[in-house]
């Protein structure tokens, strides 16, 4: 009942949640679908963030983007489109500059320079130009070579007076991992210089970096991802998280004390720890080595530091004052049988030298009471001394004591009787 009550709760709560940002978007969505005002100009006039209204129209209305840029055929399921490529132009970029580019594709428009044909279709002729070099490669060299065939190219051809400007950056890029950004900084030169004459004149450094690139495996702390970036957290996130990381790493504390003392939220904590400290998770947990995808730490994990620390002291006091597991846990307020289950899985030698062993009958028994009994055993065994009188001599309650050896000592019974047995015969014959 309990679970389900919290299925019920957990479910109204993302209705409620939806409810809320169907109504905090409404406008934006509408002006989205009615008008074609950019997403920021949208934002900005519904008072919301661009970056929130994004992630809402790609998760609950991705058929407007689709419609907005013509990625939406007939008969195909927009969940299968497809909105922003890994490779290629993006949506806007290309709906921006399909008409021109098709015109300098095509002999219609051969007469016309590339500045003329971006003139017709209220586009930056420069812009064009670097466009279609870097996703149409082919038409430029296509459109040059008919003009000449055809005479309208009158101009000398001309050469790059960039290449000794970009040389020293182009080999620092093709023989380093750093990025075109980190490139231009060390080199002194513009980033976007340095990233449409490498994409003009050096397509084979850029297809080589992608394909190694794209065969990176898991992706590892501080190591290139796919779009060339360092796989690491911001450096606002690492300020935002430091304290509370460094109390995790080097103190006991729980997950909510520390949340309480940072003031940063669980969630966030617990994902950011997760993502980016595994290795502090796992020896908080007491895993050794690397764990799988899909491993559930809970049930992985050995001892835990906050675990530890919570029991060290009742386990200290019980190393220098030996006495029952239940009367320490009841001292130091502990559930006795989970604390029982502590000390036999991470204190072996502990448990065994205060806990159960196998008596010779197979039974358990503690081990205490074969130390206490040991001596009154040994002498029942060894001799024909009744059981009441060893008691008796050794202080120890007969009763107690008794029970004990009939319920784990059969051997020292049939010794005890085949002795009492042997000296009532010596008595007889001696009569």
């Amino acid at each position: 009942m309990a679970m389900d009550s919290m299925l019920i709760s957990e479910s109204a709560g993302n209705r409620l949640r939806k409810e809320q940002a169907a109504r905090k978007y409404a406008e934006a969505v509408r002006l989205y679908a009615d008008t074609r005002l950019s997403l920021q100009e949208i934002a900005k006039r519904c008072g919301v963030t661009a970056g929130g209204l994004q992630a809402y129209l790609r998760r609950h209305h991705r058929e407007l983007i689709l419609a907005r840029y013509d990625l939406l055929a007939e008969g195909v399921d927009p969940r299968a489109v497809c909105i922003q490529p890994v490779k290629g132009p993006t949506p806007a970029a290309y709906l921006k500059y399909k008409d021109a580019v098709e015109a300098c594709g095509s002999t219609e428009y051969i007469e016309y320079s590339i500045s003329q044909v971006a003139r017709m279709f209220g586009v930056d002729a420069t812009a064009l130009n670097n466009f279609m070099k870097v996703h149409y490669a082919h038409i430029p060299l296509w459109r040059k070579n008919e003009r000449i065939r055809r005479g309208l190219d009158t101009k000398a051809s001309r050469g790059s007076s960039t290449v000794e400007q970009y040389a020293r950056a182009v080999e620092l890029y093709r023989t380093s991992e750093y990025t075109i950004p980190e490139v231009a900084e060390l080199c002194g030169v513009s980033p976007g210089g340095l990233c449409q004459h490498l994409r003009f004149y050096h397509k084979d450094i850029i297809a080589a970096r992608e394909q190694q690139r794209m065969k990176s495996g898991k992706r590892k702390r501080g190591e290139r991802t796919r779009n060339g970036r360092r796989h690491e957290p911001g450096p606002d996130t690492e300020r935002k998280y430091a304290e509370a990381v460094a109390l995790y790493r080097d103190t006991a504390m729980t997950l909510k004390d520390i949340v309480e003392r940072t003031g940063v939220s669980p969630e966030g904590l617990r994902s950011h720890l997760h993502f980016w400290h595994m290795d502090l998770v796992l020896e908080r947990a007491g895993i050794d080595g690397e764990v799988g995808e899909g491993v559930d730490l809970r049930r992985a994990r050995k001892r835990m530091k906050t675990v530890a620390a919570k029991y060290a002291g009742a386990i200290e006091s019980l190393r220098d004052n030996p006495r029952p597991l239940a009367r320490v846990a009841a001292e130091y307020g502990f559930n006795p049988e989970t604390f029982r289950d502590y000390v036999r899985k991470h204190e072996p030698e502990l448990a065994g030298s205060r806990g159960m062993t196998v008596g010779a009958n197979g039974h358990r028994v503690a081990r205490r009471c074969v130390e206490k009994y040991a001596e009154a055993v040994r002498l029942y065994a060894a001799t024909a001394e009744p059981l009441k009188s060893i008691a008796a001599r050794l202080g120890l309650v007969y009763n107690s004591v008794g029970g004990y050896v009939r319920r784990h000592c059969p051997d020292a019974i049939r010794s005890h009787e085949a002795l009492v047995k042997q000296q009532q015969g010596k008595n007889k014959q001696s009569e």
